[in-house]
């Protein structure tokens, strides 16, 4: 894959984020998926032909990565793995992107998960608080050492990732891609193809909006983001919004496709991203996954979607 110097990556990542909480937000440290939830998922999703599971120190307050690493001792296998450490929402002093937090918060990750590396790491925010340079040169000595094949970066925009990319050598950028959430397209997506950087997508059906739960006039449904953490999500709340969802609906129904699956479809055709990172709640919400591989989009089809949606 382009800009990823070790393993080839999986087309399609599992999503950890809901595992012992939900996402990084410390309010939700211990709610999420129980850990027989979550191993029951990791379960499914490797059946399904899911290899490859995205976590970070952060998510669940390091419940997520403790309930990978039970996984992996308890199945004896072994998936390609992505971490990442800096999480912005924490409070105190002991957060950020420093080299000496990094190389600690590392090994931290690395116990949780019981390996002795990962297959990429990533800085989960921009620090504007540390050099760029010194936190991948962090990310470098990590890589020269062997506890990580590749590192990159995570929410960074096109400006931030052109300064990275002149202090160090990230190989990989993972930000929000969606249908619905499509900011990165004019210069972002244009500059990793240029540089060789493999994008990474995660939330990629928009906080269960691109699922079709989410109707005009009625309640979010009882546990969805929308009712937990709704704040990336509020500007979706409009009559463009739920008009262009049902266009997409249509769209789907023609191609006997869930909408779900189509959005999934609508990102695996795009030759720019290398990887999508799908965070399903329960094994049922594998299925989308499925479907999108099976019924892959031509690029007309993908501009024509696109276009019905934007």
């Amino acid at each position: 894959m382009p800009g990823y110097s070790g393993r080839a990556l999986s087309r399609i990542a599992l999503g950890c984020g809901n595992f012992g909480g939900v996402g990084s937000a410390p309010e939700f440290f211990g709610q999420g998926l129980s850990q027989d939830q979550a191993l029951e998922l990791m379960d499914a999703a490797w059946q399904a032909g899911l290899t490859h599971f995205d976590t970070a120190d952060a998510y669940g307050g390091g419940r997520s990565e403790a309930a990978i690493g039970h996984w992996i001792a308890s199945r004896g296998v072994r998936p390609q793995l992505t971490t990442k450490t800096f999480n912005p929402m924490q409070a105190g002093a002991d957060h950020g992107l420093r080299p000496e937090r990094i190389a600690r918060q590392l090994r931290a990750s690395l116990d949780r998960l019981g390996v002795d590396q990962v297959d990429l790491y990533l800085a989960h925010d921009f620090d504007p608080q540390v050099p760029l340079a010194e936190s991948l040169g962090a990310f470098a000595q990590a890589q020269a050492e062997g506890a990580i094949l590749g590192y990159g970066v995570s929410n960074f925009g096109a400006a931030q990732l052109t300064a990275a990319l002149a202090a160090g050598t990230p190989q990989a950028i993972q930000n929000s891609y969606s249908l619905l959430a499509r900011a990165d397209e004019p210069e972002l997506l244009p500059l990793c193809a240029e540089r060789g950087v493999a994008y990474l997508a995660y939330s990629p059906l928009a906080g269960g909006w691109l699922t079709g739960k989410y109707r005009r006039g009625e309640p979010f449904p009882a546990g969805s983001r929308m009712t937990q953490r709704p704040e990336p999500y509020r500007a979706l709340v409009t009559d463009r919004i739920f008009a262009a969802l049902g266009r997409l609906q249509s769209m789907a129904a023609d191609r006997r496709m869930s909408v779900a699956g189509l959005a999934l479809a609508w990102l695996l055709a795009d030759e720019r991203v290398t990887q999508i990172v799908i965070g399903p709640g329960r094994p049922e919400h594998l299925a989308p996954a499925s479907e999108a591989i099976n019924h892959p989009l031509t690029a007309q089809e993908r501009a024509e979607i696109g276009r019905a949606v934007a």
